[in-house]
This record gives C-alpha cells, sequence and structure tokens, in this order.
C-alpha cells in the first residue's frame, strides 16, 4: 500500500477536498450556535410583549435543551441509516423554518391552546428536536472523511464552531434587532440556514468514494491504514449494516465515556446559562463590560479545540492511539480542573475571568478527543455511537444550569466554581480506564466471556505503532 501511495502522489497531487467538507461542518455548527442563541437575546424585548416572566422563559430555554437530547439518537440512527448529507441537510431546513416560526410563536394557533409561553415552549423543544441529529451526523462525517492520524483536529473544528458561534451572535442578534426589529433576527439566521442546507446538499457527500472532485492520492490517504473504515456500502446506495444496539449498549468504554463526558458537559452548561451573570452580578461589571468579558470562555475554545486535536492526533502517529487519546483527554481535564479552582479563589476579577476562560476552553480539548475516539471505536455505527455518548452525557447539562446557582446561593459562587472543578476531576480519573484503541464490544482481556463486537470489518482494525 505503502508503495501505491507514493505512485499515486507522484502521478497527481492529493486533493482536498476532505478540508471542505470539514468546512461546511464547521458552517453547520457555527449555524447551530446562532439559532440556539438568538432566543437568548431576544428574550428582552419578547418578554415584555408578551408578558412572560424570568421563569415562564427560562422553561422555554430549557425546553431547547430537552428537545435537542431527545434528538440525538434519532438523529444519529438516522444518519448511518440514510447518510449523514440527507439527515443533516433535513435537519437543517427543519431547525431553520422553526428559527422562523420563532418569531411568531406568540401569536399563532398555539397560544389558543396552550397559551403563549406554551407556544414558544413547543415550538423551541421542536427545534432542540431538529438540531438534535447535528453533531452526531458531523461526527460520521469525520469517521467517513479522516484517516485516523487526522480524525481529532476534524472533530475539533465543529467544536470550534461552537466557539465562533458564540462569539458572533450576541452581537450579530442585537445589531439585527435594533435596525429592523426582533422578528427579523430569526428571519436573517433562518433563512441563512436554509441557504447553508442547500449548498451542503450540492457539494457534500457521505464518503469521499462518491465524490467526483476527490482523486485517487487523496482517497488512498484517506483510508492509508484504515482501508477497514471504508464501508460496504461507501461505493454503493446500498443501506448500512442493522445497528447492533445491544452491543453498543453492552460496551463498558461507551459507558465510562458517557460518565466522563457528563462531568465535560455539567461544566460548559453552567458557563452557558450563568458565566455573564457571574462576571456582572459577583464580579461587579457593567453590562456592556460584562458582555465582552462573558465572552471569553467561548474564544478560548477556538484555540484549545483544534490544539488538543492536533496535539493528539500528533501523539496517536507516535505512541498509538491509547497514549496519544487518553493522554490528552486527561491532560485536558486535569488543566481543566486546576484553572477552575485557581480562578474561583483568586481575588482579582479579571484574573479570575482569564482562568476560567481557560480551565472552559481545555474542556473542548478533551471534547474534540472524545468525538474522534468514538468514531474509530464505533465505525460504520459512528454516528448512533456519538448520539448515544452526547445523550447520556447531555445529564450533566441538565444538572449544571440548576444545581450551580442553588450552590451558589446558598454557599457562594467559588463552592460553585470548585464543583466545577471537581466535576472535571472526576471526569480524568473516569477518562484513565477508557480504552479508544479497542472497537465498542471488542472482548477484554479480563473478561473473555464476553464475545459481541461490532460486525466485520470493525474488528481487524490496525493501530498505528508506538
Amino acid at each position: 500500500m505503502t508503495q501505491s501511495l507514493h505512485e499515486a502522489t507522484t502521478q497527481s497531487p492529493p486533493t482536498r477536498v476532505r478540508w471542505l467538507i470539514l468546512s461546511f461542518v464547521f458552517l453547520i455548527s457555527v449555524v447551530t450556535v446562532v439559532d440556539r442563541v438568538n432566543i437568548s437575546v431576544a428574550a428582552q424585548y419578547i418578554m415584555p410583549e408578551y408578558g412572560l416572566s424570568q421563569v415562564q422563559m427560562g422553561t422555554i430555554f430549557s425546553a431547547f435543551i430537552l428537545g435537542y437530547t431527545v434528538g440525538f439518537i434519532p438523529g444519529g440512527w438516522l444518519g448511518d441509516r440514510l447518510g449523514p448529507r440527507v439527515v443533516l441537510t433535513g435537519a437543517l431546513l427543519v431547525w431553520s423554518f422553526l428559527t422562523i416560526a420563532t418569531a411568531w410563536a406568540g401569536d399563532i394557533f398555539l397560544t389558543s391552546l396552550v397559551g403563549v409561553g406554551g407556544s414558544f415552549l413547543c415550538i423551541r423543544f421542536l427545534f432542540g428536536m431538529g438540531e438534535g441529529p447535528a453533531y452526531p451526523n458531523s461526527n460520521r462525517l469525520t469517521a467517513n472523511w479522516f484517516p485516523l492520524t487526522e480524525k481529532a483536529v476534524a472533530t475539533s473544528v465543529a467544536l470550534a464552531g461552537v466557539g465562533v458561534g458564540a462569539m458572533i451572535a450576541p452581537p450579530l442578534v442585537a445589531w439585527i434587532m435594533v435596525e429592523w426589529g426582533w422578528r427579523a433576527a430569526f428571519y436573517v439566521t433562518g433563512l441563512a440556514g436554509v441557504f447553508v442546507a442547500a449548498s451542503w446538499y450540492y457539494y457534500g457527500r457521505d464518503y469521499p468514494e462518491k465524490h467526483g472532485a476527490v482523486n485517487h492520492a487523496e482517497l488512498q490517504w484517506i483510508r492509508s491504514g484504515n482501508d477497514s473504515h471504508s464501508p460496504p456500502s461507501a461505493i454503493s446506495d446500498a443501506p448500512s449494516l442493522s445497528t447492533p444496539w445491544r452491543v453498543l449498549l453492552s460496551s463498558r468504554d461507551l459507558w465510562l465515556m458517557i460518565a466522563s463526558y457528563l462531568g465535560l458537559t455539567y461544566v460548559a452548561y453552567t458557563f452557558v446559562s450563568w458565566f455573564y451573570l457571574y462576571v456582572v452580578n459577583e464580579l461587579h461589571f457593567s453590562v456592556q463590560t460584562g458582555a465582552w468579558l462573558s465572552t471569553l470562555p467561548f474564544v478560548t475554545i477556538v484555540f484549545f479545540s483544534p490544539g488538543g486535536g492536533m496535539l493528539s492526533d500528533a501523539l496517536v502517529q507516535r505512541y498509538g492511539v491509547r497514549v496519544g487519546r487518553i493522554s490528552v483527554a486527561c491532560g485536558s481535564l486535569l488543566l481543566t480542573a486546576l484553572f477552575l479552582h485557581l480562578g474561583a479563589v483568586t481575588t482579582d476579577p479579571y484574573v479570575s475571568i482569564a482562568l476560567l476562560s481557560l480551565g472552559h476552553g481545555l474542556l473542548f480539548a478533551t471534547a474534540a478527543v472524545y468525538w474522534a475516539s468514538i468514531v474509530e471505536m464505533a465505525k460504520e455505527h459512528a454516528g448512533t455511537a456519538s448520539a448515544l455518548l452526547l445523550t447520556g452525557g447531555h445529564l450533566g447539562g441538565i444538572i449544571g444550569p440548576t444545581l450551580s446557582p442553588i450552590l451558589a446561593e446558598r454557599f457562594g459562587w467559588t463552592l460553585a466554581f470548585e464543583c466545577l472543578a471537581g466535576a472535571a476531576l472526576l471526569s480524568a480519573g473516569i477518562c484513565v480506564f477508557v480504552h479508544p484503541e479497542r472497537p465498542l464490544g471488542a472482548p477484554i482481556a479480563s473478561t473473555p466471556s464476553r464475545t459481541h463486537t461490532l460486525p466485520a470489518p470493525f474488528d481487524n482494525r490496525e493501530t498505528p505503532a508506538g
């Protein structure tokens, strides 16, 4: 294979279509965040217009998270069955339509049945379900389009899109609302999603074998050292193998990853929900200054997520899968715990924000590694496995925004952030026992009776030599 790869490269340089596919993954990630954040910015106009209280608005926000979590597994399963090109296009169109519909949620027929608050709640729950397939299918694309030694970098790009979306959404949506009103913000962001969906469907493909712009040299590079990753359905339109639910759900490594990921989402969603109010109310910054300072945790994602992915891929190439993945994941989590602790106890507000932001950014270096690991471990069922990881892990996203303010109210924000540090530390401890070099369901040496594995060819995968 090395000789044929060398000959192909000599005859014609490899194309770089996989990076264009990845640019769509990044763009879709940005759109998901902008579309979910716009209502948080518009809430200052929606609440007085419809007489909604903060509690009602908080329930509407939570409806999105619930719908989002519910949408993971069916969305990931559909991606494995139908392909991420079709499923991502459909999901984009659905959630873009519901983004536009949010502009009139207080005036449509649902209000006569469930009231204004209930109408917004229903729309945002369905909107969350629409966004649910986005990241499982983005991960499936990474599984299909990238070799082992580029997977962590590729998965980190989608996570970097989270940071970019969180940075640009508040000022962009606020500017649109000032110029044309709050409803226009939903029109513009919704129509942007429709445009991205059409562009993605036109250019995107499920596999590099199906893309006319991919030459032989790039295809050989994608499959090099990872040939078993090209499933039988890569060339044809035949449906993929049936989903081995029993194998996936009985995998110890998957459950360990879910448990560790729960700590990540506990920290991440606490920052999303409460960091701005912490900066303004606890550190006593002005509204405008606090708005800018509260974007720093999301700025750090843009740097630490790709950085962690590149470091992990480099270590995989040199030392093998387990060292390359687990060392970066655990190291990032330990640093997250350290910076969160230091940020919680320092008395200088600027230093506190800087340290807490660094801790938050390092968290996403770990997430990039986990996403890369799950697509390698699950292979053709990467969409479903990613959905299971996100679904179980998002329990922390439900707990964090509720538990953290309760702890802060009773004991202060120092203890609340110390608990976040403890969650990161616990996640690191769990992470040590994960074996990303082992396919999901593969036998464990200490338990030889466990023989169920994913369907062939997943069991015969090679890992790079150390």
